[in-house]
């Protein structure tokens, strides 16, 4: 229990130090508010410096269309943010802390070293030099009597308000600071939809041996297959890895909502191309090209380039007699069926879906039952594949937040009160 008590006043405070209540905190800093912004780790940005260990894609350089589309059933209430931020203006944004970007070969956008860490070290020296108070070690435990309360290595803090800027983060890395423990402080307030893993791998049922032999290898130039209730298939190309307990990777992560939503009746099957270049017909003709003494891996591996993890996938899933049917074979060379038992753990994930629903919010991401209390960020009820449309949707979520805030200290400024809780 905590051993003392002090009480603060804060004209604002932000609670949450990722790239949305960072955003939010410039906003309404530049506003000229006093704000005070608390987190429960040591230092801020912990899961955006992680996210950038591999390369740090902030956004994506597609069209309009195609971008929105990525946000799926919740695009209707991701188009107002972007409108107000988008991809566009998070670079120009980015150049304004003293860093470039450039869009790679696959359309994503990256800072020019790659790196995120540089990149948040010029944020927070401009939020400091604009006023923004950090709290770092404050873990917020809930409301008392319309009154924050924080949970601080110095024992409790109580926090006295105007306005409120939650951007807590979802479910996923919750070492890393975001571990949806304020479900409890807000479900009385709005409808919030259950978290489950998003951007994830999924298990599937290796033998022994394969999971031995193959886990850790990279499956390159493969298409995935969702079937589709009209019969045709959606194909989508790219790489995977397989691992100890089944498929992962940036081709597995562009499905895995849907790949996830069908596992609600029990199972999902997909289909995996092994040679996406090359027509069914071309894939025949090679298959059944005669062999001579070779044996059939020999001459997958002379006719077809298929070696390690591929060939070990036909040996895996298929039988000796589909092995031995060079027809049955060319076909699944094209389209081997794999069925997932169950996504990866949501703290494995890259990211979550789930959260406040955009329901209970107004256009400017207050709570309709809370005025004075905005919500951005990953706590929201949204996801989207990796590829920069997270951290899009997360900077303008906060920016929308921020500016929505600013307007509700406008409109009460002669009330001088804080949220009614």
């Amino acid at each position: 229990m905590p051993s003392s008590i002090e009480t603060r006043i804060a004209r604002v405070a932000v609670i949450g130090g990722g790239p949305a209540g960072l955003m939010a905190a410039e906003v309404l800093a530049m506003g000229g508010v006093k704000v005070d912004l608390y987190d429960a780790m040591p230092s801020v940005g912990r899961k955006f410096l992680m996210a950038g260990k591999g390369g740090m894609n902030l956004t994506h350089s597609e069209p309009a269309e195609a971008f929105l589309s990525r946000y799926s059933e919740r695009r209707a209430q991701i188009e107002p943010l972007l409108t107000r931020f988008d991809a566009t203006a998070l670079r120009a944004w980015v150049r304004d802390l003293g860093v470039e970007t450039f869009i790679g070969s696959s359309g994503r956008v990256f800072p020019t070293d790659m790196k995120a860490a540089p990149m948040l070290r010029a944020w927070l020296h401009r939020l400091r030099e604009s006023g923004v108070h950090f709290h770092m070690r404050h873990k917020w435990i809930g409301w008392e009597n319309g009154t924050l309360r924080f949970s601080a290595p110095e024992g409790e803090v109580n926090v006295k308000a105007d306005v409120v800027v939650l951007a807590l983060g979802g479910a996923s890395w919750p070492r890393l600071g975001s571990d949806a423990a304020w479900i409890g402080f807000l479900e009385a307030y709005a409808e919030i939809t259950p978290f489950k893993s998003s951007n994830c791998g999924f298990d599937i049922d290796w033998s022994e041996h394969f999971s031995g032999r193959f886990a850790g290898e990279p499956l390159k130039s493969v298409a995935i297959g969702l079937p589709r209730e009209d019969g045709g298939v959606d194909w989508r190309a790219g790489e995977c890895l397989l691992t100890s307990t089944g498929i992962e990777g940036s081709l597995i992560y562009a499905v895995s909502a849907r790949i996830r939503d069908r596992l609600a009746d029990g199972h999902a099957t997909f289909l995996l191309d092994l040679a996406p270049g090359l027509t069914p017909e071309r894939v025949h003709d090679e298959v059944t090209h005669p062999r001579g003494a070779r044996s059939m891996s020999s001459h997958l591996q002379s006719r077809l380039k298929l070696t390690g993890a591929k060939a070990g996938l036909l040996r895996e899933c298929l039988s000796r007699e589909d092995l031995a049917h060079t027809t049955r074979l060319a076909q699944r060379i094209k389209a081997l069926p794999l069925t997932v038992t169950r996504p990866r753990p949501i703290a494995e994930a890259i990211s979550s879906a789930g959260g406040v629903k955009f329901e209970s919010l107004d256009s400017h991401l207050m709570l309709t039952a809370l005025p004075g209390v905005f919500c951005a960020g990953e706590m929201l009820d949204w996801e989207a594949p990796t590829g920069g449309y997270l951290l899009t949707a997360c900077f303008a979520s906060g920016m929308v937040a921020g500016e929505g805030a600013l307007a509700f200290l406008d409109q009460n400024s002669n009330q001088n009160r804080a949220p009614t809780l």
